[in-house]
């Protein structure tokens, strides 16, 4: 038992790995819908390029969908729209009527007595006009009356019965406003300015619109509509092989896809159609397992990023199904280039095609017309990788935004055409659901940004922004400790030049250079570089309290760093640059005072750890390398030569380049490196006359 435990913890990394990839492979297949696919591809346009297809059963033809809505429309525009009558308007406004009758009437004849007649006639004439309105009704206008021809109907509502009404016969308010105005315009026996205002203020309209009876009729019309035209029988030959696909065949071929994916569905059993899923979700998941192990090691090596990259491509293939579950039509919505992006952002640009690739060949499971599907997207993954080769400034991620919108118009547009014959056929809509796609791929910036917290990992962008020598960390140590901060300017250029000789992360070089010694911000008088009036405060010490601050600055700029949020990749070169080597200067001063059995070494060993990249070596060859050069008094060739080689050597005496990845060959071209640009640095300038 306890053997086997101890199997388990050795292996634990390589179990963790079996899991993750495990957990992906149960994931996508929750995640992939339970359903058969038809076993044929066809494009419209193109020749049928399977043997002759004979029809198994019996299913009906399908009609196209365009067809379909032109038979909507068509229908759609039979149905009237219904309106309702309102009683209770006409009663509350006939009363107001009176009653503004009243008040006007009584302002303009106070003698009432003397116009009893003349007040009669006009209220009988307002009556009548006010009783024809409320009989003809007013009705409300909206577009459903005003589309409708002059002599069109209306189903008009009237208590519970439903009845057609000619448009022609029903006032709008204007119109109900010419025709009082007809009537009493030359009418002498009534006082025509109160009828008037007193019918212009009770106008209403008492016919409205009923939208919930006109959808549900619009529903009832809808029910009529067949899907269908015509029928296949069993036995009866579709289409044979080189034959055309053309717009009939093609919807036959729709017709017959659907009918088989319905039966497949429903007469297959479920354990065979999950065994089948299984095997293709596993097979592309373990070609991926395979592709890291052999061609990315430092990937394969690290959970955190087989995480990261089995997690995008879960993500992508669950947003793409719940698509394809409530809407296919806006399937090239999803912004599918957002995966080649964000892995070309951590990592190279090989990983980011073979990523995407795999990602739409899952994916290509799920949609229809899945040849046109990864045709497209791996043409627009692939621009997008080439948008980002180099990926440095924020205003990249907008022009592979654009690039990935030309690219999707350009493929749709050429298969479009080929399989249309005409420019009519194009779907101008898709064009728009590109724009969308590629609008929805800037959201890679701020996914970016969230994947470096959770992971911990870094990207070039983010090392642009630490790498500035204005950021507010590096302007501190400039000011604090500006020698440090000439010597850490001076190391990174040496460490990004044997980098771009050798091979490796320049930009991350470069970058941890900067910062690797800012431990020395809390005490930078007690290191020469920054000793600038010639007294030396280590001459008050003994060399252990020496040491223990020459030794401090490496704990101090972890602690600084971790302050600042700085990613634990540049923590490591603080922590590395000098592994677990002594402080021999002081450790040789102690060593005249006592003998060697009485020191305790630890205060003169720095704490590690030993560099564990080819980066954080480089940088520890930088800095020493560097560092020593100041103290040289003459400065030649020879005297550069023999300071690098003897340096290095003892470097790799004292085991610290023995878990880097760095080999004996890249040491040596790294010495010609530095040789080379410390001659360059140290060269001599002829003297100009003055």
């Amino acid at each position: 038992m306890n053997d086997f435990i101890k199997l388990v913890i050795a292996h634990r990394l390589n179990i963790y790995k079996f899991i993750l990839f495990l957990c992906a492979i149960v994931l996508l297949l929750i995640i992939f819908p339970k359903e058969g696919k038809f076993k044929y591809e066809y494009q419209k346009g193109r020749p049928w390029l399977h043997s002759d297809l004979i029809a198994a059963f019996d299913f009906a033809v399908l009609k196209p969908q365009d067809e379909i809505d032109s038979e909507k429309q068509r229908i759609l525009s039979q149905v009237k729209p219904f309106f309702t009558y309102q009683e209770e308007i006409v009663d509350e406004k006939y009363d107001n009527l009176l009653l503004k009758f009243d008040t006007d009437w009584n302002i303009k004849y106070p003698d009432t007595a003397m116009y009893m007649e003349y007040r009669r006639v006009s209220l009988e004439k307002c009556e009548a006009l006010f009783n024809d309105l409320k009989e003809k009704g007013i009705i409300e206008l909206i577009p459903e009356t005003v589309n409708i021809k002059e002599n069109g109907q209306i189903m008009l509502v009237k208590g519970n019965v439903a009845s057609e009404k000619n448009l022609s016969d029903i006032y709008t308010i204007q119109s109900a406003h010419d025709f009082i105005n007809d009537e009493i315009k030359n009418d002498n026996s009534i006082d025509t300015a109160i009828v008037l205002s007193c019918l212009e203020n009770v106008l209403f309209r008492n016919i409205v619109f009923d939208e919930a009876k006109t959808k549900t009729a619009q529903d009832e019309a809808l029910k009529n509509i067949s899907l269908t035209r015509g029928m296949v029988q069993g036995g009866e030959r579709i289409i044979s092989k080189g034959e055309l696909v053309t717009a009939e065949k093609f919807m036959i071929l729709e017709s017959i896809r659907q009918e088989y994916e319905e039966k497949i569905g429903s007469q297959t059993s479920y354990f065979m159609l999950l065994t089948g899923l299984f095997i293709l979700i596993t097979i592309s998941i373990v070609v991926l397992f395979f592709f890291l192990m052999y061609f990315r090691s430092a990937i394969f090596r690290s959970n955190k990023k087989i995480a990261l990259i089995l997690l995008l491509i879960i993500m992508m293939v669950y947003i793409t199904s719940l698509v394809i579950k409530y809407n296919v039509d806006y399937l090239y919505l999803v912004p599918i280039c957002i995966i080649p992006i964000i892995i070309r952002a951590f990592f190279d640009t090989r990983p980011a095609l073979y990523v995407h690739i795999i990602t739409i060949i899952i994916i290509g499971f799920l949609v229809p017309n899945s040849f046109e599907f990864v045709f497209s997207q791996l043409i627009a993954g692939i621009i997008a990788i080439i948008s980002v080769v180099r990926l440095q400034r924020r205003a990249q991620f907008f022009f592979s935004s654009l690039m990935i919108f030309l690219t999707y118009s350009a493929v749709y547009t050429g298969l479009g055409l080929m399989q249309e014959g005409s420019i009519t056929g194009l779907d101008w809509k898709l064009y728009l659901l590109f724009a969308g796609s590629a609008v929805l791929t800037l959201f890679s910036y701020p996914l970016i940004y969230l994947f470096e917290k959770l992971f911990g990992l870094i990207t070039d962008v983010t090392l642009i922004e630490l790498s500035n020598t204005n950021s507010k960390l590096l302007r501190e140590l400039s000011e604090k400790a500006p020698g440090t901060f000439q010597h850490s300017m001076q190391v990174a250029n040496l460490a990004e030049e044997v980098l771009y000789e050798i091979g490796g992360n320049t930009l991350l070089a470069r970058t941890g250079a900067l910062y690797h010694d800012i431990g020395k911000m809390e005490a930078p008088a007690y290191f020469t570089e920054n000793q600038q009036s010639g007294k030396n405060p280590h001459d008050k010490l003994s060399p252990d309290e020496s040491a223990k601050v020459i030794v401090n600055h490496i704990k101090r700029g972890v602690q600084i760093a971790r302050k600042h949020n700085l990613p634990v990749q540049i923590i490591d070169f603080i922590r590395t640059h000098q592994g677990n080597r002594r402080v021999e200067y002081f450790y040789k001063m102690k060593l005249k005072e006592t003998s060697e059995d009485k020191i305790d070494e630890k205060l003169y060993t720095y704490p590690g750890p030993i560099p564990k990249s080819r980066e954080t070596a480089v940088v520890m060859m930088a800095d020493s390398v560097e560092a020593a050069s100041k103290s040289l008094k003459e400065i030649d060739e020879n005297s550069i030569h023999e300071l690098v080689e003897r340096i290095i050597e003892s470097q790799i005496e004292a085991k610290q380049f023995i878990h880097a990845n760095i080999t004996f060959r890249e040491i040596t071209r790294a010495k010609e490196t530095l040789k080379k640009k410390l001659l360059n640095v140290y060269h001599q300038r002829i003297e100009y006359p003055k």
